[in-house]
Formats: structure tokens, C-alpha cells, sequence
């Protein structure tokens, strides 16, 4: 095995592409290093297409958008989730996800929230260049944040959160001089929610807007310095409107725009020569990440977005269908999926489930199952308030 960074490359791969579109001239997905940070953790977001940036703020705020934490309802929540990834193909990797929130002052109008984020890749056998096992290792990648969000007015509040990423993919090969070594990058997001209660007929609606500019940080490098890597930097912007159908019925629709703030790789095929290809590769490793946010919106714009639509419904605040599609351009990873999903709620404990169906042909995510188990520390005061 030359490298456990092609391998990690593999295990978390987010594109599905047919031979047809391999062949296609226009398909150049964007790659990034420390993918798994685009990975949806919660099943609530999964379910409803992959979005999250202007929903209803819960306790899995912190990947959407920090800044709804500031409009909980609840003045502290923890929620753990659990995602088996890829299970179409290994059965060892998964991701598994820590996040909370504390509403802070005495105004109810500010919040501090963290996340911590393990994925693991499993257990991979290191081989040479002749098949012959070396050793076993279990890379993985991991992150934690910390945020900070607060109301500006009654109907606006942004965001902050700074993130440590470590990725452990390490492999050493005295033999052949082969190495890899671990990585760490820092990382920062901000967010911005806004939120109004219109009257539309006799009923009180909810419409909501927000955006979240995530991961805009440092390169990563398994090299020694070598060879950089992009943090999948990620612009989001999403819109949702909530109202009654019912007594205690709630119907929401949202919809989510995302655009990796990363520049395509230049390829060979773009080129009349190699010594130009070379140039051009150069100079894409050498640009700042900064710069290449700029950059990234030079290479067909249009089919970088990735759209997420999708819809809930809430009975009582205690049961919830929800259902949404994520759709992603042929040309640039061709993730077409549907999700479905489901919760329901105690006074204290929260459980939520999503599955994903791909309707890109031989999907690796098809089949994607997420387990979210949320607790209110609002209900757990009250209930022992009670006793």
C-alpha cells in the first residue's frame, strides 16, 4: 500500500459516478481533505434532504448553524448521534457525534455550544507493492469546536465557532520509505439567523433565514508539509416557513443552497501539454485557502451548488415524520439521494432515525442509517423539580 491516504480517500468517498460520467469531459468533482466534516451527523438534518441552516433551532444547531442556538427554547440541551458509513460496502466505519448548548445571562438572548466529531475508518491491512500484508492500523479523524452565538435583535442573531481537526491517517513503511503522518488544521464559521412570525389569515406563521460560512481555515498536509490539502470550506444558505394545519400540527418546508468554497484540481485534460498541466497543478497547491475561496467561484458555478429540499411534520412537538431530497450535479459527484426519517419526544430524552435511499446508480450511501438521541436538561430539571 503506497498510501492510507488514497484508502481514506475511498472510505469517504461522497460521490457516486457512472462510467458514462467518468468519460464525460465536464465531470471534475471539488476534493478536499478531512472530508468526513461534511458528513451530516444528525438524523433530524439527514432525513429532511441534508439541510439545516434555517430550520427550527435543536440541539444538532452547531453543523447547521450555531447562531439559532440563540432562539432555543430549551435553555441547555446534549444530543449524541451515530452514523454506520458506507455500510453498503465495509462495516466498520462509521461516525459518531457529541454536540450541546448552554443559554447563558439572564436574558435568554446569548449561547455557548461545543461539538466533537470521531470518525473512524476502520481497520485497514497495509500491504506492499506485492499484496503481502505489513500491518494492521485503524486510522480516523476527529474535531472539536467551540461556539458562540447571540441575538443583535428580536429576529436576528449570529454566530461564531472555532474548530481543532485532527486526522490521524498515519502509515510507515521502513522497507520502501512509504510514510504518511497525521495532520491537525485549524478552522472557523459564521453564521447568521433570522427568524419572523407573519399572519397569514387567522394563523401565526414561522418563516426563517439563515446562512453559515463553515470551515474556513488552514490547509491540512500528510507530507510532512507536502502536498496540502483544502479543509472542505462550505457556504450554506438556507430558508425554511413553518404553519398550523391543525390543533398542536405543525407542517414545515425548507430548502438549503450549499457551494464548497474550494477551487477545482486542474486537470490533465484541460491542458495542450503536460509542462502546462504542471504549472497550473502548481500553482493550485501553492494558493492560500483564502484565495481559493475566491477562486472557487470561477469554475462553473452553477453545477458547484448543491441543492436540499425537504419537510417536517411535528404533531404536539412530540412526534415527527419528516422526508427531503438532496440533489448534487452528474458532473460534480452526482449524490442523489432521498431521506426519510422519524422522532419522537419525552419530557427529558428525544430519539430520532433517518434512512437514505440513492437514486444515483450504485450509490455507496444508499441505505445510510443515522440514530440521534437528544436530551432536554430543561425536562430533566423539571422532572426532578417534580419529584
Amino acid at each position: 500500500m503506497k498510501s492510507i491516504v488514497a484508502i481514506a480517500l475511498m472510505a469517504t468517498a461522497l460521490t457516486a459516478w457512472s462510467q458514462d460520467d467518468i468519460k464525460n469531459t465536464e465531470f471534475n468533482p471539488v476534493t478536499t481533505g478531512v472530508t468526513s466534516l461534511s458528513i451530516t451527523p444528525d438524523a433530524r438534518g439527514a432525513s429532511m434532504g441534508d439541510l439545516g441552516a434555517a430550520t427550527e433551532p435543536d440541539v444538532n444547531s452547531q453543523f447547521w448553524n450555531p447562531s439559532k442556538y440563540a432562539f432555543a427554547y430549551s435553555r441547555a440541551g446534549v444530543s449524541l448521534s451515530y452514523t454506520p458509513w458506507l455500510r453498503k460496502i465495509v462495516n466498520d466505519i462509521y461516525l459518531a457525534n457529541l454536540s450541546g448548548y448552554y443559554k447563558v445571562g439572564g436574558n435568554d438572548n446569548q449561547a455557548v455550544s461545543a461539538s466533537l466529531r470521531y470518525f473512524s475508518l476502520g481497520e485497514v491491512m497495509a500491504t506492499d507493492g506485492e499484496g503481502a500484508l505489513l500491518s494492521t492500523i485503524n486510522p480516523f479523524e476527529m474535531s472539536v469546536d467551540v461556539g458562540y452565538s447571540r441575538k443583535l435583535s428580536e429576529k436576528f442573531s449570529m454566530g461564531v465557532a472555532l474548530r481543532y481537526i485532527y486526522s490521524d491517517l498515519g502509515y510507515s513503511d521502513m522497507n520502501t520509505g512509504d510514510q504518511t503522518s497525521s495532520a491537525s488544521a485549524f478552522s472557523a464559521d459564521i453564521s447568521g439567523y433570522y427568524t419572523t412570525y407573519p399572519i397569514i389569515g387567522r394563523n401565526e406563521c414561522q418563516w426563517s433565514l439563515g446562512f453559515n460560512v463553515s470551515n474556513i481555515g488552514s490547509k491540512v498536509s500528510y507530507n510532512k508539509g507536502n502536498d496540502p490539502a483544502y479543509l472542505p470550506a462550505n457556504i450554506r444558505l438556507g430558508t425554511s416557513f413553518t404553519f398550523p394545519v391543525a390543533e398542536a400540527s405543525n407542517l414545515s418546508f425548507a430548502l438549503d443552497a450549499n457551494k464548497l468554497l474550494v477551487p477545482a484540481k486542474p486537470r490533465l485534460s484541460d491542458f495542450e501539454d503536460a509542462m502546462a498541466y504542471d504549472d497550473a497543478l502548481q500553482e493550485w497547491k501553492d494558493k492560500s485557502s483564502i484565495a481559493g475561496i475566491f477562486d472557487s467561484f470561477k469554475d462553473n458555478f452553477a453545477k458547484r451548488i448543491t441543492y436540499s429540499v425537504g419537510t417536517e411534520y411535528s404533531y404536539d412537538q412530540k412526534f415527527f415524520l419528516r422526508g427531503g431530497y438532496y440533489y448534487e450535479s452528474k458532473y460534480a459527484g452526482n449524490r442523489q439521494y432521498f431521506g426519510l426519517g422519524a422522532g419522537f419526544a419525552l419530557t427529558v430524552l428525544k430519539i430520532d432515525a433517518s434512512y437514505m435511499i440513492a437514486t444515483a446508480q450504485n450509490s455507496p450511501l444508499d441505505q445510510t442509517l443515522r440514530f440521534t438521541l437528544s436530551f432536554d436538561l430543561d425536562g430533566i430539571k423539571d422532572l426532578f423539580g417534580r419529584n
